[in-house]
């Protein structure tokens, strides 16, 4: 199988943005206009992955796809010592106070769980499921297959794109360049980022003869109809992009969020681990040096610890502690 089945009349996905910006609404639109939409479903639990799907469905009868964080095997929250994350939260109590948050959840699992969710993506039966941070398990990569469902693994390197095609493996590849806005996909939670860019992991991998039938999506620093062109002219089967749809009127995206994505016409991005425990781009924000003066903890640890902040920076309508995922107008 693969993508082309679908049959989109434009070669572009619009890439899953967890944490509200992927609406069922904008999810919708971007499929009606002849696009590929996808939900965001990484921090969702698995009955609103099957209530947003139903949502979806209500809105287009066209295909769409979900995106899921694969499981990190290596890593075991309930194993972890409990007074480095008694040290983590007790760093961030000042901006708590501040924001008035509410107090952190210091027990494990901090995330949802990977299986149940999964089981909700078969029940929603979309048309593709993508994954991040890694291979999807065997047995998921079955019975996903079993239910038509395509499956789109995600690579920062060509290492991980020999990976997902070894693994079960997978229909396409998003290729993301180190331009890319939110989380870098890197499979070793541990790991420096491989910092390639786009352009070039994308004809790294068009030169590689073992992938010439394997379907090939640009993700990192395209925002314009030129970025598109050039992706495509260099072998892209389509491109993925996000930031530039996060102002849309059909994104769930908060209103501080659009507002410092609107504010200036020469915002500032880099990445840091500091809001999840994952690398991942956002705008710049001193919130981001001082989780930077110590070592961080590992996602999903970091992300739970975080969250309550970012949830009154949203209620006190401030951007000032929000994990602003995206990339800058003049990125480099």
């Amino acid at each position: 199988m693969s993508l082309s089945t679908l049959r989109l009349r434009v070669p572009l996905i619009v890439a899953p943005m967890a944490g509200g910006p992927s609406s069922p609404q904008l999810v919708a639109a971007t499929c009606e206009s002849g696009a590929l939409g996808f939900l965001g479903a990484a921090y969702l639990s698995p009955s609103q992955i099957i209530h947003q799907s139903e949502d979806i469905r209500r809105l287009t009868e066209k295909p769409f796809g979900i995106n899921l964080f694969c499981p990190n095997p290596a890593f075991d929250p309930h194993t972890f010592p409990k007074e480095i994350i008694q040290r983590g939260k007790e760093r961030l109590e000042p901006f708590l106070r501040e924001m008035g948050a509410a107090t952190p959840n210091l027990d494990p699992p901090f995330d949802e769980d990977f299986y149940r969710q999964f089981d909700a993506v078969l029940e929603a039966r979309p048309a593709v499921l993508s994954f991040v941070f890694g291979a999807l398990p065997e047995d998921c990569s079955r019975r996903a297959r079993e239910k038509g469902i395509l499956l789109i693994g995600k690579a920062t390197c060509m290492e991980e794109v020999d990976k997902l095609s070894q693994s079960g493996g997978i229909d396409a590849v998003v290729l993301q360049g180190v331009e890319a806005g939110g989380h870098r996909g890197i499979f070793d939670h541990k790991a420096p980022d491989p910092n390639i860019k786009t352009h070039d992991l994308l004809n790294q991998c068009v030169s590689s003869p073992q992938y010439k039938d394997l379907y090939k999506i640009a993700a990192g620093g395209i925002m314009s109809a030129e970025d598109i062109r050039r992706a495509l002219e260099s072998g892209a089967d389509a491109v993925q992009m996000g930031t530039a749809f996060l102002a849309c009127e059909e994104a769930g995206t908060s209103a501080p969020y659009k507002r410092a994505l609107l504010a200036s016409e020469e915002r500032k991005t880099r990445i840091t681990r500091a809001y999840s425990g994952r690398l991942a781009r956002g705008l710049i924000r001193p919130f981001m040096d001082e989780m930077e003066k110590e070592e961080i903890l590992p996602f999903p640890i970091q992300n739970s610890l975080t969250k309550p902040l970012r949830a009154a920076c949203l209620k006190n309508d401030t951007d000032k502690y929000m994990s602003l995922s995206g990339l800058g107008r003049r990125e480099t």
